[in-house]
């Protein structure tokens, strides 16, 4: 069932089914989650469940605001405190220790877990809905609300062609962001950079006045995180990255007879067959990733087996983007 989120009997429809247990299509400005009560551990079973989520991959709380944290972590390093200051609400997850008794369910048993503010308005409006509860909702366990590996969903029709009419889905729109969240180890003393996404490095250094490490600068002790294993992201087509030339190459090679095939990128391109879907792929870093997902999708729903894209730019501010693209690739040859 799907609830337009802009009604205050959705949010309070969706508050109260989380407080039972159930589980929740939550828009936020990344993607759609799949959110429960992050203190019910049955719940969050039917998140893993649902998704077919490996047990031991960790899903990221998500809080109404900072005075949430201490629910959760036993530390906040000062580095910490400043990411969230700068950037919560906001695409930002933060790893940090966790308090034993919470969330051990969401943290897949670690002794960190991660968190995140985020700013879409139904996603907020649903938290302090349930902070109101007479037995209150501190965090919403909320991974992206897709099948496991999966293309992360960027809609609320995306939800419910993943899941089906009996998941409540809030209909927030499409995210505005629209990949995951930039993810942050702050458990080792350091800011260590898991996951990309619009929060960059530079932003991460000029907000603490520390320089992200990378996962293989500092391996030792790094925690599971969501969303970081070599293949994600995965359409049911097949993945390649080329160039622009080494797709206008292919095109000329295949000529008029290609099918089943699309092309997504920022080039213009030509092509002699009719059944070629050619897409233009946004020309800005920022643009790309809020389409990326629901591209991917649609290339799917026209029934595609091959997506060959642009390699995106080396470039700092495509990092998020690189990387979902490099992991869906890597999903196509596993």
């Amino acid at each position: 069932m799907i609830l337009d989120a802009s009604l205050p009997a959705s949010i309070d429809a969706a508050a109260q089914a989380l407080a039972r247990g159930e589980l929740l299509g939550l828009p936020t400005e990344t993607v759609y989650g799949l959110a429960a009560n992050a203190d019910d551990a049955q719940a969050v079973a039917r998140i893993f469940a649902a998704k077919g989520r490996p047990a031991d991959h960790p899903l990221i709380v998500h809080l109404a605001d900072s005075t949430q944290v201490p629910h959760y972590a036993r530390e906040v390093p000062l580095f910490a405190q400043q990411l969230m200051d700068a950037f919560w609400p906001g695409p930002l997850t933060l790893i940090l220790p966790r308090l034993p008794a919470r969330a051990a369910a969401a943290a897949a048993g670690q002794a960190s877990v991660g968190l995140r503010c985020p700013a879409h308005p139904a996603a907020q409006a649903v938290l302090a809905a349930c902070a109101q509860l007479s037995a209150p909702v501190h965090g919403l366990a909320a991974p992206s609300a897709n099948r496991f590996g999966r293309v992360s969903p960027t809609t609320a029709a995306h939800v419910a062609a993943e899941f089906g009419p009996d998941l409540l889905v809030l209909d927030g729109g499409a995210c505005p962001v629209g990949i995951e969240s930039t993810i942050v180890d702050c458990t080792r003393g350091v800011p260590v950079l898991l996951r990309p996404g619009a929060v960059s490095r530079a932003d991460i250094e000029r907000a603490c006045g520390l320089r992200p490490l990378s996962k293989d600068e500092l391996q030792a002790g790094t925690p599971r995180a969501s969303g970081t294993l070599l293949a994600h992201y995965a359409p049911a087509a097949r993945v390649r990255l080329m160039d622009a030339r080494q797709l206008q190459a292919g095109l000329e090679l295949l000529g008029a007879d290609a099918a089943h095939l699309a092309v997504y990128a920022r080039t213009p391109l030509a092509s002699a067959a009719r059944r070629v879907l050619l897409r233009a792929m946004p020309q800005d870093a920022a643009g790309a990733a809020r389409e990326l997902f629901a591209a991917l999708r649609d290339f799917d729903d026209a029934g595609v087996r091959l997506i060959w894209i642009e390699t995106p730019p080396d470039t700092p501010d495509w990092e998020g983007v690189r990387d979902r693209l490099a992991r869906a690739a890597a999903a196509a040859d596993a």
